[in-house]
């Protein structure tokens, strides 16, 4: 494994794991609670001026979807990074086939 990789490596798991120890007993909640509570506290008689075209049955069919929508967003991440790399491979792979035969003759010889 190379140096660099071996720090990113390192880095991703400092920052997955610092934050979570940092916090200790931190209770995580979602953006949408947080938002409620801060819309009740400024506007006590606020109500919403629409409703959710679609809304789950119950809370664990909210965080399957939720799930499932984490989950195709870090697929479509992971195929464009891997074929990013794909492409920058073949390009380098291409530009030394074509590096090399700009030296060669007809015969095979680099003069």
């Amino acid at each position: 494994m190379k140096a660099r990789t071996a720090v990113l490596w390192l880095a991703i798991v400092l920052l997955t794991v610092l934050p979570l120890w940092l916090a200790g007993g931190a209770a995580f909640g979602g953006a949408d609670d947080l938002a409620r509570q801060a819309v009740g506290a400024l506007a006590p008689g606020y109500e919403p001026w629409f409703a959710p075209v679609f809304e789950p049955a119950s809370g664990e069919i909210a965080s399957l979807l939720f799930a499932l929508q984490a989950a195709l967003g870090a697929g479509v991440i992971g195929y464009w990074l891997g074929l990013s790399v794909g492409r920058e491979r073949a390009g380098a792979q291409r530009r030394i086939d074509v590096g090399s035969d700009v030296g060669s003759d007809v015969d095979g010889d680099a003069d």
